[in-house]
């Protein structure tokens, strides 16, 4: 889901840093000490994981794994995204560095809303099967829900660009599914084996 660099116009860049820039304050202000290392390595899962890409047009799919981040690291999720795609885009050119901001605003508020949404019936959830359901929503929402905003951010910058979002957002279908199997198995082993991981 990474807008690559030069595509957006100017004012939704600044939109997106001042999204990015005001989650990213809220999250450091919320996290605790305690959980500085759980944070950095959720964010080193993303990087990993974010490291494969299949181009689409003007942006790109790969797995994300934003709803267990949201879920695991809730409100410090944002400077968690933010350092992952920062070293991204240093090291392998991946979005850049102006449209970072629209990158971390679109992935931050997708895998904090899941959380917000979510994150609460989960953990209280004690059936597996309503745990997993619950979890595989999670992870298809995240990854349709920044699809979306990608898409919006595309078609705010240009109506020509609406095709392209159309595209992209057909295109994540099937990742919403992987991701949100991925996001129920992971959840169910996480009550069972560190239920405290869960924010």
């Amino acid at each position: 889901m990474h807008i690559s660099e030069g595509i957006l116009s100017g004012s939704v860049l600044i939109a997106g840093w001042a999204g990015s820039l005001t989650g990213i304050a809220y999250g450091l202000k919320r996290t605790e000490s305690e959980k500085i290392v759980r944070t950095a390595l959720i964010s080193s899962a993303f990087f990993l994981a974010s490291l494969v890409n299949v181009k689409i047009g003007p942006s790109s799919t790969h797995l994300t794994f934003l709803a267990p981040m949201g879920l695991i690291l809730g409100c410090s999720v944002f400077p968690a995204v933010f350092v992952a795609l920062l070293l991204q885009a240093l090291l392998f050119h991946f979005g850049g560095l102006l449209v970072l901001g629209a990158n971390t605003f679109i992935m931050g508020i997708s895998a904090l809303s899941v959380y917000i949404l979510l994150g609460k019936f989960i953990r209280e959830s004690e059936k597996k099967f309503l745990t997993f359901t619950l979890s595989f929503i999670a992870g298809a929402l995240a990854v349709m829900l920044g699809t979306f905003l990608v898409g919006l951010f595309l078609g705010l910058t240009d109506g020509n660009f609406l095709t392209a979002a159309k595209i992209i957002i057909v295109a994540h279908v099937p990742l919403a599914v992987i991701e949100g199997s991925v996001t129920g198995f992971l959840v169910l082993w996480l009550k069972k084996s560190a239920p405290e991981f869960l924010a």
